[in-house]
């Protein structure tokens, strides 16, 4: 199987033109605030994931409006995801920002066994 370089280039683009709600986001996971270490913009297989735990094969998406629009998309991504072995949990901007606590107490639950 030839080497194919990770796309590094791509994932630094990624995070600079992260979306507020994704910054916000980044804020309550970054540094193992929650136990686990985060990486964001993290290349898997041909896709990126906005949020990422290798040690508990967690993905977090962080969905604007434009993914009302590439709704098969999403769906065939998170297919490929969870066939690689990954969880996807979805967040909306607005649930990020409107409800910050309540999106950290989903992901807790999901890191502690009970979702």
């Amino acid at each position: 199987m030839p080497f194919k370089p990770r796309n590094t280039e791509r994932a630094r683009e990624l995070r600079k033109g992260a979306t507020v709600a994704e910054r916000v986001l980044w804020g309550v996971l970054r540094g193992s605030a929650l136990g686990v270490r985060f990486s964001r913009q993290m290349p898997i297989g041909p896709y990126f994931a906005d949020f990422l735990c290798r040690e508990r094969r967690l993905v977090i998406e962080v969905d604007g409006f434009s993914h009302g629009r590439r709704e098969a998309y999403d769906a065939r991504r998170d297919a490929w995801m969870a066939a690689a072995g990954y969880r996807v949990l979805r967040f909306g901007n607005d649930a990020v920002m409107r409800d910050l606590d309540g999106v950290r107490a989903r992901i807790v639950g999901v890191l502690a066994g009970e979702g």
